[in-house]
Order: structure tokens, then sequence, then C-alpha cells
């Protein structure tokens, strides 16, 4: 690449820009202005319907491309990451950042057209109970892939870095998620400040939903509970969750909060939040969580103590356990104060987004600058990409 040339990125994997769906869709609001502050040309691939060209947070800069896809919970990220590749394909972007290793099927095409890619991972999708047996298999099947074809990747949180250093021999980038600090925010219509037990989440098994709703089962009927959150197709647990409201007047299920503002003074003004998350590594929510400075009870999870560190309370997910906890923060305001504050500077500290937009340009000039040094010096590029990974 010549001096004064400017640098392109492709990002594929996420609903696309801008898009409020979910933590990639944030962490891509945050990074593509950030690159083309930096003077990047940033094209973001997305799904029809999915981004809001309309919001006024809306950097023109940034190019947002739609492409075709088959929008089925079990086809989606592959058909839409598909059509994405291939048109980046013909564009020729000099590196693409693609999110999710579903799309690692695809990698081979960016390869043979010489473009490198840095693959953020997320967590161990394999895992998750919410996928059936095909899901998980294709999820297991698209990380062989990405290790295999991916020329760097990116770990939210370094007990997933650990897992596949174990698994499949790589290292990589650890690139967690940002939190925005909000500033002073009036208490939402309904509650009172610091006196009510917070839980926001994705109803799904692994986010410790049936244990929340029979710990708010075990606590005084006075306790007031705000739930934020659904399966997004209904189920189950959006029907407990919805008789428990019904069935006692202290619970308020809000379900999905559009309004950005509304979520963040909810989590600044809670007693106590709950986050059940058990797997997936960095966790958005939990880290917004505590820029918010809401005093935190956590499922004990590796993951969840890379990011809390001392600034929570770990339970087990049992509903007596989880219960007590929240009872014994929410009825002691100096404990509430104390996790707020320790919250607060963690997330200051670790969690920023211009932190993490910092190093993920820092990665893809990483990758990028292999991938020349590669093509100048075939035998040197491999030695240099090998002892990179070592560090």
């Amino acid at each position: 690449m010549g001096v004064g040339m400017q640098r392109s990125v492709a990002i594929i994997g996420t609903r696309g820009y801008p898009s409020f769906y979910g933590g990639f869709e944030t962490a891509v609001r945050k990074l593509a202005p950030y690159l083309a502050d930096q003077g990047w040309g940033v094209t973001v691939y997305g799904r029809p319907g999915a981004v809001r060209p309309e919001d006024p947070g809306t950097d023109a800069r940034v190019e947002s491309r739609i492409t075709a896809g088959l929008d089925t919970k079990s086809l989606s990220t592959l058909s839409f990451g598909l059509t994405a590749v291939l048109d980046a394909v013909v564009r020729k972007p000099d590196v693409v950042l693609v999110m999710n290793v579903a799309n690692g099927f695809w990698l081979p095409l960016l390869k043979l057209r010489g473009i490198p890619t840095l693959v953020n991972v997320d967590g161990i999708e394999w895992e998750r109970a919410k996928w059936g047996r095909l899901a998980k298999t294709i999820f297991r099947a698209g990380a062989r892939a990405t290790a295999r074809w991916g020329t760097s990747m990116v770990y939210d949180a370094r007990a997933i870095a650990e897992r596949w250093r174990q698994e499949f021999g790589l290292e990589g980038f650890v690139i967690s998620y940002g939190g925005d600090e909000p500033g002073t925010l009036p208490a939402p219509e309904g509650v009172t400040s610091g006196r009510y037990v917070l839980l926001v989440a994705r109803f799904v098994p692994e986010n410790s939903i049936w244990e929340f709703i029979e710990a708010v089962k075990l606590l005084p009927k006075s306790t007031p509970v705000v739930i934020v959150g659904s399966s997004g197709n209904g189920g189950e647990m959006d029907n407990a969750v919805k008789t428990l409201a019904e069935e006692r007047p202290n619970v308020q299920w809000l379900g999905h909060v559009h309004d950005h503002d509304h979520l963040l003074a909810l989590w600044q003004h809670s007693g106590v939040y709950f986050h059940g998350h058990s797997v997936g590594g960095t966790n958005p929510a939990l880290v917004q969580a505590m820029a918010c400075g809401a005093p935190v009870v956590a499922r004990d999870t590796v993951y969840n103590r890379e990011v809390l560190q001392s600034a929570g309370i770990f339970v087990q997910p049992t509903a007596p356990e989880i219960a007590f906890a929240l009872q014994q923060v929410l009825k002691d305001p100096a404990r509430q104060e104390e996790l707020s504050v320790q919250a607060k500077v963690r997330a200051a500290t670790a969690y920023t987004w211009d932190g993490v937009c910092r190093a993920y340009e820092q990665a893809l000039e990483e990758t990028l600058d292999a991938q020349v040094s590669k093509k100048l010096h075939p035998l040197h590029g491999r030695l240099a990409g090998r002892e990179r990974l070592r560090r």
C-alpha cells in the first residue's frame, strides 16, 4: 500500500450499521465511525430492515451495504454472511473484520482473493443450550474453518482465548466490549432509586432465567423487581415471567426496552442487578451495567469473574442463593454504594469504547501488515506471524 493511500475495511457478520440488536451491533456503531476518523474507508454489511439509517447518530462516512439472505433462525447468519463475502470478494477491501465463527465457512473465498481477515470468534457457541444439535454442529465446524482459514483472531475474554489456544492451537488479540458512562439520569417512572432488583437478559436457559424466577418467588412480596428482556419468539420462559408479573404486583416485566437511555437509567438506579449469564465470554450487558454503577450479583463463572474481579458478588445458580444475595445487597445501602463505585472504576479502567476501538484498529493494522509482509517476503511473513502469535 502506497504512502497516503486510504486503507479500507469491510465488516461482515452483524445486522448492519447502524443497528441496535445486540453486542456485535453496538460494537460496530462505535468502531465504524472511529475507523473513519482515523482515515479508513469503512463498509458495513447488513440485512434488509435491520438498520436505522435515519438514526441521528449515523455517520455518513460509513457505507452501509445490504445483501440478500434467508431470514430464518438456522440459516440467517450463514446466508447473509455468504452474500456479504461474495460482494466483498468483488470489491476487494484491504482487510475484512468478520464477526462470528459461523462465517468461517466463507473465509476461503476471501483468502483466495488475497484479502486478510480478522475474526471475532464470539463465545463458545456450540455449547449454548439455546441451540439444537444441528446448529451446534454448524458452529463447531465453523470454528474449525475459522481456525484454518482466518488470518487473525479476536477473543472478547482471556478465558475464551485460552479455550481457543487449547482446542485449536491459536493465539490472537483479546479485545472486550466497552460501556457508555451515562452521566446522571433521572430515575425511570414507576421505580424508586436504589430500591429494586433488576434483571436484563435474553430469555435462554444459560442466562439463569428459571433460577431467577424461582428466586423472585422467595423474595418478600414487598421487594420491587424489574425484568427487561424476552426470548424474542415467545415460549415457556416468557409465559412464566408473564405469570409471575400478573401474580405479584411487585414485579414489572418491561419486555425488550428499545429506549437506550431508559435502559441505562434502569441500571443506574437499581438497588441490585442480577447477571445470570453463564457462557459467551465478556458480556456487553454486564460491562454496560458496570459503567452505570449498578451493584452486581453475578452467577459464578470464569467469564463473570474475569470482568468483575472484586466489583461484584458471585453466587451459584440456585434460587435460595440468588434470593439471599439480592436481599443482602438491597437492604444495605453502604454495600450498594461500595459495589457501585467499584463497578464504575473497573469499567472506566478496563472497558471503555475508546480503548476497544483503538485495540481493533491496531489488530486490523497488524493483520494487514502481516499480509503485506507475507506477499513481499513469503518465508519472512510466515515466521514473523508465528513469532507475533507466541507473544
